[in-house]
């Protein structure tokens, strides 16, 4: 792995930070409570059997209901409440009835997000994150699932963090005009990944979200993103983001080495042209962390790379929206969060469509899938196949 420092960007990216010296007032916040609240959310019912050339091909990140024995399965059931409490605090939380508490029950409601956010100054341009949140390490983890084009995320930026969320404070910065670019992303339809500053900076857990601490470090995170918007109105979203840890993995009974703390590090590039109505979308991470070695039947730290690009087109008819689109993704390397940090060797393309009308969403995506993913119970494993997903999606 390229050497780098969490220090080298955050010295770059606090004189960028420093450039800015414009404010605003804040927006005054009425003082009933009704009024200063917003409620949503969003549910999506999967059925990923169609056209399936391998029962056996699945994936425990990406959807449990891939694979023998699954039906139609509630991948989704979002209700969140978000509103500023007072000029300058502002406070969200979101829940999904479609939490996994065992093999037999589904749904239950499981906390994804609780945070509050204080603003620094009066255009709320500086702020800090208090509680459990997105971290903002890629594109396409921080992008809502209701804007996202593929049913999953891309393993190998995802596996950095598990339901990519955790416990901790971030500091985000951004001037008021980025922030209202990045507002504009993810309104209009464009499939923007949401406000998480300009530059980010944070201190958190990194174990994952809902799990206890298993060690006495703490992951530090810093990212920086620009939108650019060209004089033909088009978009162009470039960042870079990186974190450095140690990771506490599960280990079975067959894993030969009983030390289960590894050095987690990661840096990742980010590239987003929005569909205006050609649009594409790439990001890559390179890092080293642990992985599970079939040859010796230990975890080992190793190095890992891997990432995804995706091309689209946006169509805006008088009542609908179509955005076809092809993703490509490629991932060698462990994920830490699954037993023995499973070594994963991951060559995906997928073919789809989004359909939109009114609240209605619906995908149809064909998938072609290469996967080798081994961990001590089989340290044997290497699975391809076929399949047509179908997901449909009610946004409230």
């Amino acid at each position: 792995m390229k050497k780098f420092t969490i220090a080298s960007l955050l010295v770059m990216s606090m004189f960028l930070v420093c450039t800015d010296t414009k404010a605003q007032k804040i927006t005054e916040v009425s003082s009933n409570w009704y009024e200063r609240l917003s409620f949503g959310g969003y549910t999506q019912l999967r059925y990923n059997r169609l056209l399936e050339t391998n029962d056996q091909l699945q994936c425990e990140q990406c959807d449990k209901s891939l694979g023998a024995g699954k039906g139609f399965f509630l991948r989704r059931a979002r209700i969140r409440f978000a509103g500023n409490l007072s000029p300058r605090v502002y406070a969200y939380m979101q829940f999904d009835m479609a939490t996994a508490f065992s093999g037999s029950i589904q749904h239950g409601v499981g906390l994804k997000d609780a945070y509050f956010d204080l603003a620094l100054n009066e255009d709320r341009s500086s702020r800090i994150r208090f509680g459990q949140s997105k971290i903002p390490y890629g594109f396409e983890n921080m992008q809502s699932s209701s804007n996202r084009l593929a049913l999953d995320r891309n393993d190998a930026i995802n596996s950095a963090a598990k339901d990519e969320r955790d416990l901790g404070v971030f500091y985000y910065y951004a001037p008021v005009k980025v922030r209202k670019t990045l507002s504009f992303l993810t309104k209009s339809g464009l499939k923007g990944s949401g406000d998480y500053g300009m530059f980010a900076f944070g201190l958190y857990n990194g174990q994952g979200a809902g799990r206890i601490e298993q060690n006495d470090n703490i992951h530090v995170i810093t990212r920086f993103t620009y939108p650019f918007v060209l004089p033909n109105e088009q978009i162009i979203e470039a960042g870079i983001q990186a974190y450095k840890g140690k990771y506490s993995i599960p280990l079975s009974e067959q894993n030969q080495n009983r030390e289960n703390l590894f050095n987690d590090d990661r840096i990742a590039a980010s590239l987003i042209i929005y569909p205006q109505p050609f649009g594409f979308q790439s990001e890559y991470n390179i890092g080293r962390g642990p992985e599970f070695n079939s040859a010796t039947m230990r975890t080992e730290t190793q190095n890992l790379q891997g990432g995804y690009a995706q091309v689209m087109y946006r169509y805006v008819g008088d009542k609908h929206i179509f955005i076809p689109f092809v993703k490509y993704q490629y991932y060698d390397g462990g994920k830490k969060f699954e037993t023995d940090a499973r070594s994963y060797l991951v060559k995906q393309t997928e073919i789809g469509v989004e359909w939109n009308w009114d609240r209605f969403e619906q995908v149809a995506l064909y998938s072609i899938e290469d996967r080798r993913y081994e961990d001590g119970l089989k340290p044997v494993n290497h699975q391809t196949g076929n399949r047509l997903r179908l997901q449909a999606q009610f946004n409230y």
